[in-house]
């Protein structure tokens, strides 16, 4: 299940991609099979090894292609292990919310990204997100756990303070919302009442059918209820008379 829409956020063979936060590494995945040259890097070592293991099965399997590479790392991403300009694109899903520095997230991204990179951000959305932490402090009082909620103009203009370039968004998953908002009221450990069994149920059926039913009403919700915000941006290139 992708958050970042790659019809909107065009990846090219070759390019060297940081898939930054990268959980169990959906995005990472779809990098490589668009040939990229791709680094999964995240501080839970237990998710990364998971991640090595895939990107292993993929090359054998042949799901990449010619070209593409792949690594799985440990990292910081307060201090990411790069040179400055070492990627042409960055991606961070659902992980800024958990990071208190996240401005210094933002200009660590900025330093690895390229002038003229990519960037895609994604986190929560304001109003579905204010709801999960109205029915449950368990959703978000956790260790690691969500410390902020964006609106969106935050999240954007703290873009614009780190030096990017918004040029466009968009709300993601819709189908979801609800979902979680089910997992709030009942208990979010609590996944064997029939409420949030059924929903889970429909939710697998629909990520593993993409039935058109369900697709045409994800897009119509999305504007509405989508439960993730996602912004892209470019690092502008430094004016010439900066550059000297």
């Amino acid at each position: 299940m992708l958050t970042v829409d790659f019809s909107r956020f065009p990846l090219a063979a070759g390019d060297r991609v940081l898939d930054l936060g990268c959980g169990a590494g959906r995005h990472a995945f779809e990098c490589y099979r668009r040939g990229a040259q791709v680094v999964a890097l995240d501080q839970n070592g237990d998710e990364i090894r998971e991640v090595a293991k895939w990107f292993a099965a993929m090359k054998e399997a042949g799901e990449a292609p010619e070209g593409a590479t792949a690594t799985a790392m440990e990292g910081d991403a307060l201090n990411l292990p790069f040179p400055d300009e070492s990627f042409d694109v960055v991606i961070i899903s659902e992980v800024m919310e958990h990071i208190p520095d996240d401005k210094g997230v933002l200009a660590e991204m900025v330093r690895v990204l390229r002038p003229g990179g990519r960037i895609a951000v994604t986190v929560p959305r304001y109003g579905p997100e204010k709801i999960c932490w109205a029915l449950s402090d368990a959703y978000h009082e956790v260790e690691g756990g969500h410390i902020r909620i964006y609106k969106a103009d935050e999240l954007l203009g703290k873009m614009k303070e780190a030096g990017l370039k918004p040029y466009g968004t968009h709300h993601a998953h819709a189908l979801h919302s609800p979902y979680w908002w089910l997992k709030c009221a009942f208990g979010v450990d609590n996944d064997k009442v029939l409420p949030v069994k059924a929903y889970h149920q429909l939710l697998v059926w629909d990520i593993m059918k993409k039935p058109l039913a369900t697709r045409l009403a994800e897009q119509a919700l999305n504007p509405l209820i989508g439960k993730s915000f996602v912004a892209y941006a470019t690092k502008p290139h430094l004016p010439v008379a900066a550059a000297k």
